[in-house]
This record gives C-alpha cells, structure tokens and sequence, in this order.
C-alpha cells in the first residue's frame, strides 16, 4: 500500500496525486499558476522559496500593483484547491520571515529528489550487487526531462541539465557492474530504456553491446540497421564511434556455416542490380577507404562528391515533410544518373554522398547536370548544391 504522502512527478512531465487521485498533470487541465506554485515550492523542499523569487516567477511578465496581495491569492487558492482535492485540514503552505514552505505535516515524495537520494547512496555504497540495485532504481525514476513543460524558465533548465547530468552518470556506473556480471538482459533493458527517454544520447551502443555479448548476433545486427535508419531519416545524423566499434565487433565475431567458394559467391553477389550501388553510412566509409588504398597503387582517379537539397535561394533545407519527400527524389534520381560502379550513401535528411569511381572532373559535371533533370519537375524552385572533391591526387608521373 502506498504510503500517504503527495506524490510528485517532476521528470518527463509534471503531475500531483493524493490518494491515488490525480489532482493536476496528464488529463487535467493545467493551471498556470498553482502548477508554477507547486513546482518550486514542492522542489524547493525544507529550504522553501522567499517571496521575492516567487512573486517574480509568477507576475514577472505582468503588470501588478500590490504583488505581496497577489502572491496571497494565489497561494490561498492553492490551499483551497488541495483540500478540495482530499489533502488534510492543515495549514499546507506556511510563510515565516517573508519565505513560503510547505508544510512537515504532509509527507512529499518526488520523483527527482528520490533519483538524487539514490544516487547518492549507491555513490557511498560498497557492495556491487547492492550498488547496481541503487542505480537501476535510480535509472528507473527518470523519465524524462525535468519540467520539460516550463523549460524556458531558468531555474528549471539549471535543474534539468543537472539531473539529466545525474542520470547518465547512473547509466554509466551500471553498466560496467552488469558488464561484469554477465548480466545482458538487463543491461539490453537498460540501454532501450534510456535510448528511449533520452533520446539521442548514443545509449544504443549499450544496447548493441549486450546484443553481441549475448550472442544475438542477427537481432544486434537488425537493431544496429535500425538505429542508422532512425538517426540518418529522422534527425540526419551519423552513428556514432561506439556504435560503429560495436558493428566491428559484430562483424569480428559473425561466423557462417562451412560452405564451398561457388556457394560463398553466389551469397555475396549483386549482379543484376540496376543504378549506383545505395548503402549505409559504415559500407560506404568501408567502400571509400578501401578505394584510397587501391589508388595509391593504381592511381585512379576517384571523386567524392555531396549533394544537398537547397530551397529556391539557395539554402540548405533542415526539415519538414517537403524535405522529406525531396529526398526520397534526389536518391532516385542519383542512382539512376551514375554507374553501376558507383556508391551511394544517404548521409543524412536532404544529403547524399556519390562516390565517383574511375571518372574525370569534367565527368563529375556532366552527372550533375544528369541528376538534375532527372530530379527537377517543372517549376520546381527548390534544386540541388553541389561539392567535389578528389578522394586522393593520382601520383604525378
């Protein structure tokens, strides 16, 4: 049973219970005030707020004459509106030399103070087993970025990078403890969760890691494909470092049945396939490093080039479903105006990489001009920048 005390959720969105009862937060329509009232006063726990702080964090964008009288109304009505709701018959905000607290006689239990509590214990605690449970739990609470509603306001911002900052140092200390364990389902769990609450944050490689290290090498593979997909389409980033070395230590340890040499090349073969050879981010820098060393021996003549969607002046195009679509075109209208012998690689929204291999300069300006007309329709004012640059000088003779 729950202990009765108000329950604060502060991480990942903002909501108060009593009693199992919702009293503002998802589903409840949000009132500005009262919420900006619980939130500091409630997180500011036994040091309390003065009544300065709180007169500027309510009215600082309003006009008002008596702000000692307004600041009054509003915590009177929060009083009444939290004993409406079932909380005790005390005084619940109390104010002595000019500060406002909450009061001892109703127990608080937040969620962000309960992360910092844990992480605090586990930092002073000595047993392994007992200081991974610690950072599990606390890893757990966090659901989120703190306030994420009121982030434009200063003190919730400070707040939020210094929990968030707590929080990945959770992850990274359990990690290794469930590393040496041997524990992967729980540290596959943990990578998901995290990737998932704080996105963007390479918690992948954790995942990918307790794939390969669990011998699921088929899943961490798909996992790894899905990650490039979701980091290059959806914010057009790359992979990071870690997630490229845990895709070298998948490949290191992929072993295939005993098969015979027509049987392994039949496997690898992709002859058949029409246009310039489209793969992701790791083939590609593959492809291209291999090709800078087979042209220090031959000297071929091998060009990079970059093609960027630009807006009708000339810009570069950052987002918006627009881009989105005029990048599903300018992939098929690269791979049908190169080689065969020729790599592309969608680098991120808007942005491809083509590989020119054994071709000139003057050749790289005659596949923009055929990538144009196969991407251009009409009066379509948006068109197609381009950069070339040679992979490696072919040796002076």
């Amino acid at each position: 049973m729950e202990e009765e005390a108000l329950y604060v959720k502060t991480l990942g969105g903002f909501s108060l219970s009593w009693n199992g009862k919702l009293l503002t937060g998802k589903g409840r329509a949000a009132e500005s005030q009262f919420n900006t009232l619980m939130q500091v006063l409630l997180h500011s726990g036994p040091n309390g707020v003065s009544r300065d702080r709180l007169e500027e964090l309510l009215f600082a964008d309003r006009e008002i004459n008596d702000l000692h009288h307004a600041v009054q109304s509003v915590v009177y009505n929060a009083k009444r509106q939290l004993k409406k709701a079932g909380l005790p018959d005390v005084n619940l905000i109390e104010f002595r030399q000019k500060t406002f607290y909450w009061t001892d006689k109703v127990p608080v239990i937040e969620d962000a103070v309960q992360l910092e509590q844990l992480a605090a214990k586990a930092e002073t605690e000595n047993d392994p087993e007992e200081r991974l449970e610690l950072l599990l739990r606390a890893c757990a609470l966090y659901e989120g970025e703190f306030l994420p509603q009121q982030a434009g306001a200063l003190w919730v911002a400070a707040e939020a990078r210094r929990l968030h900052a707590l929080f990945c140092r959770c992850v990274e200390n359990a990690v290794p403890l469930l590393r040496s364990n041997r524990d992967f389902a729980r540290m596959e769990r943990l990578g998901r969760r995290a990737a998932q609450v704080d996105p963007l944050a390479d918690w992948e490689a954790v995942t990918m890691e307790a794939l390969i290290s669990d011998g699921r090498n088929d899943e961490a593979r798909k996992f790894y494909d899905d990650t490039v997909d979701f980091y290059f389409r959806e914010q057009g980033l790359r992979p990071s470092n870690e997630l490229m070395q845990q895709l070298d230590r998948l490949s290191a340890r992929m072993q295939h049945r005993y098969e015979m040499l027509d049987e392994i090349q039949q496997r690898l073969s992709g002859a058949g396939e029409q246009g310039g050879y489209l793969c992701s981010y790791p083939v590609f820098r593959g492809i291209y490093q291999m090709m800078e060393r087979l042209m220090e021996r031959g000297g071929q003549s091998v060009f990079l080039m970059l093609c960027t969607v630009v807006d009708s002046k000339g810009n570069p195009m950052r987002e918006g479903a627009i881009l989105s679509d005029l990048s599903v075109r300018l992939e098929k209208a690269i791979c049908c105006s190169v080689r065969q012998t020729d790599v592309v690689n969608r680098y991120g929204e808007g942005q491809y990489l083509v590989l020119l291999v054994n071709t000139t300069w003057e050749d790289c300006q005659v596949v923009q001009r055929r990538i144009n007309r196969n991407f251009l329709v009409g009066r379509q004012r948006t068109g197609v920048q381009y950069y070339v640059n040679s992979v490696l000088c072919p040796p002076m003779v």
